[in-house]
């Protein structure tokens, strides 16, 4: 069934609207795109940095007197509140719009943040995981919907990649703060790790007051019937552009124009016969690719304080100064390789990095498990593995989010999120924390194995069923719903 929106027209479309924001040159405008939604990722990154870098003083008597396991169980709730968070916010962006849900999503996100900061127990800091999880599950749909919708083709995989890879600043910056903030001279052990997630928070609010200036998406606004807002946007936009660069835009030719039959919302059983019936290879390829750099990610980023004090007896004060390295290695890895996503294509360089990143990742383990590392090593081995496998990771968010049609682009990224985290990253935190736990380098090497493994599995599908999107507008990738008349 049909329903229309207020102010919305349902009448046939002819619209050039895709091709307008594609060809526009590289502008303020797009900074603004950047920097507004990639420093929510930053946020997250300080925060999460936190929680892990805090893991050994958590296990204080004096603070909230954790063990291993309930450490590693944290970063699975958090885990689990993201795949909640993506599916149910997943489907309100592709209803409501990318702009509404990408200020809930970063609201419900520092509400768990500040909570956080007055957790008395396990279960209450497990609570405040799940909520901040939840917000930042539906970060992922939202935002990474909104930077495909409005950056020009051309570019879109190195935007993508750096403004998913801008986490990582986030982290080094969580890094740093945890020397002073896990510094027993300066704060009392209970006091510190609770002022970084404060502040956080109030980082956080003021990423919500910058994102009022990005719009809504002129792709969504249009198949949604709101044409007419949707041509004000992008004509504010050429208009800014062309007096920022004091040049006339290039014409449109007329064959880049389609014709739209817009719908104020799409049925879920369309949904899913689209994801799963159009485009089941295309399914298959997003589900793998998460699901293994999930593992990756979480197993080891969750757990990293811990190898540190368990199997090299780091103070875990000083964790941070071991966690700024790694941090920086996974921002250089999207920032410097992006732009061969979009020179080199995306299928050689999304299997390429999940390559090198899984054999780095077993011989490091290998070299774990024989004794032959010190911290140092460690840390210096983790940054070359994670500076590929941070370009893979984003590169598995880059793919979801542009092969499917726009109308469940939203849902298929919240999707695949939700069922790859699931399969791949819930409990991996929590297994980690098991396995380093026993003491036993050997069991700690298996996991890292299963790792290597997932990734090199995820580098064969990829190569086998890759979507060659670089440089193609996101119609040709994937033609939206509603080109069609009926659905």
């Amino acid at each position: 069934m049909i329903r229309r929106t207020a102010g919305a027209s349902m009448e046939p479309i002819r619209t050039d609207i895709p091709a307008r924001l594609d060809r526009l040159p590289w502008s303020r405008f797009h900074w603004l795109v950047v920097v507004a939604l990639g420093a929510s990722w930053a946020i997250d990154g300080l925060e999460v940095t936190l929680t892990g870098a805090v893991s050994g003083v958590l296990q204080h008597p004096a603070t909230l007197h954790l063990d291993s396991g309930e450490i590693g169980g944290l970063g699975s709730f958090y885990l689990l509140g993201a795949v909640v968070g993506a599916l149910v916010c997943g489907h309100l962006t592709d209803r409501h719009g990318r702009a509404k849900l990408f200020f809930v999503t970063l609201a419900i996100y520092l509400v768990g943040t500040l909570c956080t900061a007055f957790a008395w127990d396990f279960a209450s800091m497990a609570a405040c995981r799940i909520i901040t999880g939840f917000g930042i599950g539906g970060e992922y749909a939202a935002i990474n919907s909104a930077i495909d919708e409005l950056i020009p083709a051309r570019v879109r995989g190195q935007v993508n990649l750096a403004i998913n890879g801008s986490y990582w600043i986030g982290a080094a910056l969580g890094s740093l703060a945890t020397l002073v903030l896990l510094d027993p001279a300066i704060f009392p052990v209970d006091l510190g790790w609770r002022i970084g997630f404060f502040v956080g928070a109030l980082l956080g609010f003021l990423v919500l007051l910058a994102r009022r200036h990005v719009p809504e998406s002129p792709r969504w606004l249009t198949i949604h019937g709101q044409h007419e807002k949707a041509l004000r946007i992008v004509s504010d936009i050429e208009t800014r552009v062309a007096q920022r660069n004091r040049a006339e835009l290039a014409a449109v030719p007329d064959g880049e124009a389609m014709v739209i039959h817009p719908r104020a919302h799409v049925g879920f059983g369309v949904i899913v016969r689209t994801l799963f019936r159009d485009y089941p290879r295309r399914a298959l390829l997003g589900l793998v690719l998460i699901a293994s750099q999930a593992y990756l990610y979480n197993a080891i980023f969750f757990t990293y304080a811990l190898v540190l004090t368990r199997f090299y007896d780091v103070p875990a004060a000083d964790t941070g100064l071991y966690l700024l390295p790694f941090a920086l290695g996974n921002f250089a890895g999207p920032l410097v390789l992006g732009r061969w996503f979009d020179r080199l294509g995306r299928r050689a360089m999304i299997a390429g990095t999940y390559v090198v990143s899984a054999l780095l990742l077993w011989a490091t383990g290998a070299l774990f498990a024989r004794g032959s590392l010190s911290a140092h090593d460690q840390t210096l081995l983790w940054c070359a593995i994670f500076f590929f496998a941070s370009a893979a990771a984003s590169s598995a968010y880059l793919t979801i989010s542009e092969i499917f049609p726009l109308e469940l682009r939203a849902l298929a990224i919240a999707v695949f999120y939700a069922a790859g985290t699931a399969i791949g990253g819930v409990a991996a935190p929590w297994f980690f924390g098991v396995l380093i736990g026993s003491g036993s380098r050997l069991s700690v090497f298996y996991g890292y194995a299963l790792g290597a493994a997932l990734m090199i599995v995820a580098a064969v599908v990829e190569a086998w069923l890759g979507v060659d999107a670089d440089q193609k507008s996101l119609e040709r990738i994937a033609p939206p719903l509603s080109t069609r008349v009926q659905l």
